[in-house]
């Protein structure tokens, strides 16, 4: 009995130990489970796996007529599972030595033995996430997917590919900074477009799940946790790309010229403010040229003769003078308590009228006209160039708008030769683009534009929201003195100081500007020179004026700085280019002698234009041979023109109707939106561009 006990007692002593044990085992179960989860899923997140923000593609900036000034395009990371579960023993033997002359061709690095032997050396290792190569771009990648053992797929022939955006600008430096960029560091750097429409082109970032591979790279994997990222939105510029060339490179060659330390140059239509170029250039410590800094947006300066335009139509409009009035600039110099204050000619310019005060930019003319008229009331003087909005930042589209200085009497700052130094130019501080803003308001008879830079935001071609026109003022001045202001700006090019500028073929009407640099406590002296800025302004042609243009050069160094020859050779260089490309088009003339001309065919199927051409009776060469064809008009003769389709290349479709473009695109392996009726205005992207088997391009009709 005492040995059944025994028995009993020990077999209780085991049951109980091994269900205490169970109860633990379970207890912790339920604490790791329930209680620790976060701690444990976190360290396995930590050292396995991690999610992380997948970032949208950002959305483009595009120029006024489709074509990219920013995008973002793909790059690739790739890596081989060298002991791929469906790679084949004779997939690996019969490919290793393609693929590793392959790698050799296409990346280089090392020799076609040299990459055979890192590769085999990764495969003995059982490497399933060997690095090949970083920032592939597209058709590198396309090409590496063709070589063997590749070729078969990941599953097969190992290849892993992980993409990322890079962003690019397909027109290098121009525009650059008014395209701008993002540096979402410490400083938070928002700079042009990029920063001023972030939001919109940002899209909305996604989630992944990565894995951590050997070596300590990562790599994404599926997971039930993953979230698409959704694109960005693109932005449409007011920016024209061939008038941006050719603004960027009339400036170049000035400050080239002159050795100039920066400069800037701004195109506007009139109309309706829109910005068509905009080039800003400096010196950098290469010795060459860069857009480092928007100074036609950002940099506040004392404009110099310039500002003789509003000083004259103040007191035009407040009727105590007017361009007939006749005042006497003596030796050419004028003194004011301690201030002298001088002409550029070598000897006095006599009596002048207040247009030829104008015309030949007399700063002792102007001084003289304002502080005789102002000086026991500056407030009105100040009054009048308030009200015509010069003291108020233009609120443009994008960041970093410098302050418009004018000071008012009274004010700190304010002395007794405030008057006349601010009446041609000095003691007041504006930015080119300011400048230029009102100038276009004369061209645009008075009603003075906001300048635009972006005109619509954009999905996928259908235009999510628009930017309308916008009008700061619906009249600088009264007509009279909107025409007396055109007549002396006129007078500059034809009789002033800016005869240069004449051409037999259009009137240009402008203001030519030089002005010393203040540096600071050291004044206008600095290592006892002066610098200067030169500076020309004005619109084209000047009859019915279509454009305005500002060119301003900081500091040229081989002594040639007057505003007409530094500054106004590159208004003129663009103003001529434009001329000669648009004008012909654009520009209303009073010619009645009207040539027979050939109707306008538009762009499609070769065999369709050339039965609408037989129908209509019309003349035509046929020259091309390919299937698809522009037309161009020459006199009463219409050329065909053939229309080169590259794979991988999105076909021009401008001009055709909306059948033929989506007929080619599709057929060239694209997806096709569009918006509007009639023929195609626009595409994005713009033709030439490569673009990627099922991707959309996106139409803009007439209407």
């Amino acid at each position: 009995m005492a040995v059944r006990d025994e028995i009993v007692m020990r077999s209780g002593i085991v049951y109980f130990a091994i269900a205490l044990l169970a109860i633990t085992i379970l207890i912790r179960i339920l604490v790791l489970q329930i209680v620790q989860h976060g701690k444990w899923a976190a360290m396995s997140e930590k050292y396995v796996y991690q999610t992380a923000e997948m970032p949208a593609t950002r959305g483009d900036i595009l120029a006024r007529d489709g074509r990219l000034l920013a995008s973002s395009v793909p790059y690739y990371t790739i890596y081989m599972d060298t002991h791929s579960s469906g790679m084949s023993g004779q997939t690996w033997s019969s490919g290793i030595n393609g693929l590793s002359a392959g790698l050799s061709k296409l990346l280089g690095q090392r020799s076609a033995a040299g990459w055979k032997a890192v590769i085999t050396d990764a495969r003995k290792r059982g490497d399933r996430y060997f690095l090949i190569q970083r920032k592939v771009d597209y058709e590198t990648l396309r090409q590496i997917k063709e070589l063997p053992i590749f070729r078969e797929g990941q599953y097969k022939g190992g290849m892993v590919a992980q993409a990322e955006n890079k962003r690019i600008l397909p027109n290098n430096e121009l525009a650059a900074r008014t395209i701008g960029y993002l540096n979402l560091g410490t400083e938070g750097t928002e700079v042009g477009i990029e920063g001023s429409f972030d939001k919109d082109l940002a899209g909305k970032n996604g989630i992944v799940v990565k894995q951590r591979l050997t070596g300590g790279d990562w790599i994404t994997v599926e997971n039930a946790s993953s979230v698409d990222s959704k694109d960005g939105n693109d932005v449409m510029t007011t920016i024209d790309i061939d008038l941006q060339d050719v603004a960027s490179t009339a400036l170049m060659k000035q400050l080239e010229k002159h050795d100039a330390d920066h400069g800037c140059a701004v195109v506007m239509e009139v109309e309706t403010g829109d910005i068509k170029a905009i080039a800003n250039l400096e010196k950098g410590d290469d010795g060459n040229y860069h857009e480092y800094y928007n100074y036609a947006i950002a940099e506040s300066t004392e404009p110099g003769s310039t500002f003789k335009l509003p000083s004259l139509m103040a007191a035009i409009e407040d009727g105590v003078i007017d361009t007939g009035d006749v005042v006497d600039t003596g030796d050419g110099t004028v003194k004011y308590y301690n201030k002298i204050i001088r002409d550029h000619e070598d000897k006095g310019l006599g009596k002048l009228t207040v247009k030829q005060v104008f015309e030949k930019s007399s700063n002792v003319g102007t001084a003289k006209l304002i502080y005789e008229h102002y000086k026991n009331n500056p407030k009105d003087f100040v009054n009048r160039l308030y009200a015509m909005r010069l003291n108020e930042k233009l609120d443009i589209q994008l960041k970093g708008e410098g302050s418009p200085v004018i000071r008012y009497p009274g004010d700190k700052l304010w002395s007794g030769i405030s008057l006349p130094m601010m009446a041609h130019g000095y003691e007041v501080q504006l930015t080119p683009l300011q400048v230029l803003t009102f100038y276009n308001g004369i061209a645009n008879n008075g009603r003075m534009m906001k300048p635009r830079f972006v005109t619509a935001i954009m999905r996928n071609g259908n235009i999510l929201r628009h930017y309308n026109t916008d009008v700061i003022i619906n009249s600088i001045a009264s007509r009279s003195t909107i025409r007396k202001a055109k007549a002396m700006m006129e007078g500059v090019v034809e009789r002033g100081t800016a005869t240069n500028l004449r051409n037999p073929n259009y009137k240009i009407a402008g203001k030519t500007g030089t002005a010393q640099i203040a540096r600071g406590k050291s004044g206008y002296k600095s290592n006892g020179g002066i610098s200067y800025q030169a500076s020309f302004v004005g619109y084209f042609p000047a009859e019915n004026p279509l454009y305005s243009c500002i060119v301003v050069v900081n500091a040229p160094s081989n002594g040639v700085y007057y505003g007409n020859v530094v500054a106004g050779s590159v208004f003129k260089e663009i103003s001529d280019k434009i001329y000669a490309t648009n004008f012909f088009r654009d520009y209303k003339t009073d010619n009645d002698d009207i040539k027979p001309v050939a109707p306008e065919a538009g762009n499609g199927y070769r065999e369709d234009i050339n039965d609408v051409l037989k129908e209509l009776d019309v003349r035509y060469k046929r020259t091309a041979k390919t299937d698809w064809v522009a037309t161009r008009e020459s006199g009463d003769t219409v050329s065909l023109v053939g229309i080169k389709v590259v794979e991988g290349l999105v076909p021009d479709v401008r001009g055709m109707s909306l059948r033929d473009a989506i007929y080619l695109l599709e057929n060239s392996g694209y997806r096709v939106k569009f918006s509007g009726k009639g023929k195609v205005q626009r595409q994005s992207p713009e033709h030439g561009a490569r673009y990627f088997e099922g991707q959309v391009v996106s139409l803009d009709m007439n209407m």
